[in-house]
């Protein structure tokens, strides 16, 4: 069955309405509105946080080095290895700790039996000068040969004495000795990871010149993150204040933790440190950094030493709070701003509205939106309602 062909009056009227449909659409709709960009008003959990970067560092650690000289005859850890308080860690070569103790044994016992010849000689002094004594009683000696005794009696007691001292000396000396060979096996001084080795079996080491390196023992929970806060934001960071961290390694994951301490002091340059009046910056390209410390449980190893973390110190925070995109936002009167809504007839109303906490992208409305209103992205200048 065919349709009928649409008369000549049917076109005329219908094209006769269309400009009356298009100046009703553009009533409604005004130039261009379609096309504005609008974002609703949402619940969301918002914060104001200074940002920071830093470097995750074990909270506790100690560099063991070696007090003796002398060549690396065994090295019993590597790097990773879990190690106990008092455990065996590095042999030293002690031949020559035992030929220097041994030498200061043999003075000592050398010492001693000049003693005893010295006690023996002292011994026949005094005999002399008794003698001496008795004979002046009788009127058979002179006097000269009684003062001569009695120098001889003193004279040998002074020889006792110093060989006495000679010989304490010597003791301290040969226990330096011991202790000394005793360094030649180096014990762990508290439990925790081998972070670092830095000496090889079959080196030498001089402990007289500089105390060499041999590792490094670290408690890897908890860790520090050392951040770095500018001299602008650094007056927001108070100790005890919440903090969160990522880590380029833990996806989405986070870590909690607060503020342990400021460091009032910021990281000298080099070439400040050596002396040099500037630093070859001008004054407008220096950036000060103030090192800001916290601590973070680290009992599963997720974190390892030198890590870069992604640092939130949290000024303010706020939760379920209604919340628009900063951008859609203008300065008003006093403390408020402004927000162009667009109603359901797709006009475009200023209003006025009270805000709260702004994470620089949403800011929280505390007054004058709704749940679900709609509001230009970009505010149009010279709008109203």
């Amino acid at each position: 069955m065919k349709r009928p062909r649409p008369t000549r009056r049917a076109l005329f009227v219908a094209l006769c309405l269309i400009p009356a449909v298009a100046l009703a659409a553009w009533q409604v709709i005004p130039p261009g509105r379609e096309k504005l960009a609008t974002a609703a008003v949402t619940r969301a959990d918002i914060e104001n946080s200074v940002t920071a970067l830093g470097t995750l560092q074990p909270r506790r650690y100690v560099d063991v080095g070696a007090q003796a000289s002398g060549q690396i005859q065994k090295i019993h850890v590597e790097a990773g290895d879990q190690i106990k308080e008092g455990q065996l860690l590095v042999e030293i070569d002690p031949s020559t700790q035992k030929a220097k103790l041994d030498a200061g044994r043999f003075s000592i016992d050398n010492l001693k039996a000049q003693l005893q010849e010295q006690r023996a000689q002292h011994d026949l002094a005094q005999q002399k000068y008794q003698r001496q004594q008795h004979l002046k009683a009788g009127g058979a000696t002179r006097e000269e040969d009684v003062q001569t005794a009695r120098a001889e009696v003193r004279a040998t007691q002074a020889r006792i004495d110093m060989f006495q001292a000679q010989i304490r000396q010597a003791q301290a000396s040969l226990r330096s000795d011991e202790a000394e060979l005793g360094y030649t096996r180096i014990y762990a001084p508290m439990s925790g990871t081998v972070v670092a080795v830095g000496a090889r079996e079959g080196q030498t080491l001089n402990a007289q010149q500089q105390t060499p390196l041999i590792l490094r023992i670290a408690r890897l929970s908890p860790m520090t993150v050392w951040a770095e806060v500018s001299e602008a934001d650094i007056g927001q960071v108070k100790p005890g204040m919440t903090a969160w961290f990522t880590t380029l390694s833990g996806g989405n994951r986070r870590w909690s933790s607060t503020v342990r301490q400021i460091l009032p002091v910021p990281p000298r340059p080099l070439e400040q440190m050596q002396g040099s009046p500037t630093s070859g910056r001008s004054g407008s390209e220096r950036v000060v950094l103030y090192t800001v410390l916290l601590d973070v449980d680290n009992a599963d190893n997720a974190l390892m030493t030198d890590m870069t973390a992604q640092v939130f110190f949290v000024a303010q925070q706020a939760q379920n709070v209604l919340t628009v995109p900063t951008a859609a936002l203008q300065n008003g009167s006093a403390d408020r701003q402004v927000a162009q809504v667009v109603a359901a007839n797709g006009e475009v109303q200023r209003r006025e509205v009270r805000t709260g906490i702004s994470d620089r992208l949403r800011t929280q409305i505390l007054d004058g939106l709704a749940e679900g209103d709609h509001v230009l992205s970009t505010p149009l200048t010279g709008s109203g309602g």
